[in-house]
């Protein structure tokens, strides 16, 4: 296994392969759900600029804060990403997670976001915009990483 390192995430753009663009889109799905917001946060530029929700990130340290503060309240985060289109340097993703709050309300959040790489992999980019929409326990359908069984499997609508 490569070790994780702030230098360089492979496959690197252009991206013209649609199995490297897949590659990199699993490999975000399985660093976010680690929860491990040091780990995340090496995947993007140091001065990488994004757009969550509402709210402005620019920089690892501000990544790091954001996605601390998002797994204190977002318990039991389990999230898939599908590749939407990829031309070049970017990427269109859309992705779903499911959460439960500190009440025990569980959640699932629909989103779509926009990816924009430098030439060694690392994301100078992100926008994303996310909605939730309340589930019970016995709607969830992700639970916990994705298996490898299932890697490339589309997401349903709703």
């Amino acid at each position: 296994m490569t070790p994780i390192d702030d230098t360089t995430r492979p496959p690197l753009p252009p991206f013209t392969d649609e199995a490297a663009a897949r590659q990199k889109v699993q490999q975000a799905e399985d660093a976010w759900n680690t929860r491990d917001p040091q780990r995340v946060a090496l995947a993007y530029t140091p001065d990488s600029v994004w757009r969550n929700r509402d709210e402005f990130i620019t920089g690892r340290a501000e990544i790091i804060e954001f996605l601390t503060r998002k797994w204190e309240r977002e318990l039991d985060y389990a999230l898939r990403k599908e590749l939407w289109g990829f031309r070049g340097d970017r990427m269109a993703v859309r992705f779903q997670y499911e959460w439960h709050d500190h009440d025990g309300r569980w959640w699932r959040s629909y989103g779509n976001e926009l990816w924009e790489f430098d030439a060694h992999g690392l994301m100078r980019r992100r926008e994303a915009s996310i909605n939730d929409r309340p589930i019970t326990a016995a709607q969830r359908r992700i639970h916990g990483p994705r298996p490898p069984h299932e890697h490339g499997v589309a997401l349903p609508i709703h």
